[in-house]
């Protein structure tokens, strides 16, 4: 069993100073029309701009790093609805590490192909993540490799953690973050981040009203499953874990849930408002801070776009509402 103890500010440095040699730090920019539509100062932090298009890769990356020579030579297997998958095939390409990945049937093919480029082993199983992950979990003792979950993973956390670390370094004064939230490795790393260096700052989560499980055990205080039917790939999860939940309990300020429609929304305003394709998960704060301008009217907000891997055929649907 591994050491599940929450990671530290020391372990977010670690992990940047490691990362440094492979990904530059993503804009962090005012936005002065989505500043005007919502009644807040906004900045936006581009996650979308890192090479696989998301967060993720930042913690895929560091937790690889970690692995004995016997891992490395055995390979690695994980559950992802993409960007995590993508995080673990890149890493695994960078390293020379095989990646197995299973995936839900429907997952974006823009994803899946990403994910196959790289190196990585796609398994197409189920219908959600639950049916990919618990075939992932099945498939470990036989196969001899090293499971990489996609939240219960401290350097994961960590590698994530980076970029509230940055977003922090060019904008010390910021008063609020708003995080999406699937596994919650990246509002997690914003907490950790968070405590080190302005305990003011308030930390959100925002996930689908159709998927609301960790809306849920965050407002229940344990571990619940829920209806897990969204479009937002990224925070489609229908269960949540001990661990990231207890960081959240712990140190998130509130948690909100958006409409699909709410979503679309908002995808549109950063196409329009920033030029930036955004996928539905990355457009859960903006989504947020509409349907909540009273609470953050005024204040200084940075919202994470967690990533773009949005595909053409999804796009299309949006534009034809």
């Amino acid at each position: 069993m591994r050491d599940l103890k929450p990671p530290t500010y020391s372990d977010v440095l670690k992990a940047r100073k490691f990362l440094r040699s492979f990904l530059n730090p993503t804009p962090f920019l005012h936005s002065p029309s989505l500043s005007q539509l919502t009644g807040s100062e906004v900045w936006i932090k581009y996650e979308n701009h890192n090479p696989n298009g998301a967060f993720k890769i930042r913690g895929g990356l560091y937790r690889l790093s970690k692995l004995s020579e016997e891992e490395r030579q055995k390979g690695v297997i994980t559950a992802s609805t993409g960007n995590h998958g993508q995080s673990v095939a890149y890493a695994g390409k960078e390293f020379g590490i095989r990646s197995v990945i299973s995936v839900p049937e429907v997952t974006s093919t823009l994803k899946v192909d990403a994910m196959r480029t790289l190196g990585g082993e796609v398994i197409l199983h189920g219908e959600t993540f639950e049916d990919a992950r618990l075939h992932a979990e099945s498939l470990i003792e036989n196969e001899g490799l090293t499971y990489i979950h996609y939240s219960c993973e401290p350097e994961i956390v960590a590698g994530v953690g980076t970029y509230c670390a940055e977003m922090l370094e060019d904008q010390p004064d910021l008063e609020a973050i708003i995080v999406p939230t699937g596994g919650g490795s990246g509002a997690c790393g914003c907490i950790t981040v968070r405590d080190a260096l302005n305990p003011s700052l308030e930390i959100y989560s925002v996930q689908a009203e159709s998927s609301p499980a960790v809306y849920r055990s965050w407002k229940e205080g344990k571990p619940v499953e829920a209806p897990n039917k969204t479009l937002a790939e990224g925070v489609a999860t229908g269960t949540v874990f001990e661990f990231p939940l207890k960081i959240l309990k712990e140190g998130l300020s509130d948690f909100f849930l958006v409409s699909e429609n709410e979503i679309k929304e908002s995808i549109l305003h950063y196409l329009i408002h920033t030029r930036n394709l955004v996928e539905a998960a990355g457009a859960t704060p903006l989504a947020a801070l509409i349907k909540n301008k009273e609470r953050f009217h005024g204040k200084k907000v940075g919202l994470v776009i967690s990533g773009g891997n949005l595909s053409i055929e999804r796009l299309r649907e949006i534009l034809k509402e």
